[in-house]
């Protein structure tokens, strides 16, 4: 090699090893993005967002809404239970076969002539 080589290699090394470092940077807050982990500034603290009263309401009126929607989720997988109870009951298949021959029309007897 020759003396003209060392900075063209030191500065390929340089460059592909700042890449690697960015890559890996932005592949991390990536990854802590889409998990839900808190963003850090340069210093390691923990970015919060800011909180002003239009979000605090919007944060509280959203809690109120997953409250109700689960009471109701609730009361749904109740009722749900019950159904599910009385179609694999042995009577309701009974009572299901006796109101079908009740819907059947009474059809009339051919009379001899």
């Amino acid at each position: 090699m020759d003396g003209a080589m060392i900075p063209i290699i030191a500065i390929v090394g340089g460059l592909i090893i700042g890449g690697a470092g960015l890559f890996g940077w932005v592949h991390t807050t990536r990854m802590k993005i889409k998990h839900g982990y808190p963003l850090e500034n340069m210093w390691g603290m923990p970015i919060h967002p800011r909180t002003d009263q239009d979000s605090q309401e919007r944060l509280k009126l959203l809690t109120q809404e997953n409250a109700q929607l689960r009471a109701e989720l609730g009361s749904i997988k109740d009722r749900l239970g019950n159904v599910e109870r009385i179609v694999t009951d042995s009577g309701y298949a009974l009572t299901q076969e006796i109101e079908t021959l009740r819907a059947v029309p009474n059809q009339p007897k051919e009379t001899a002539r």
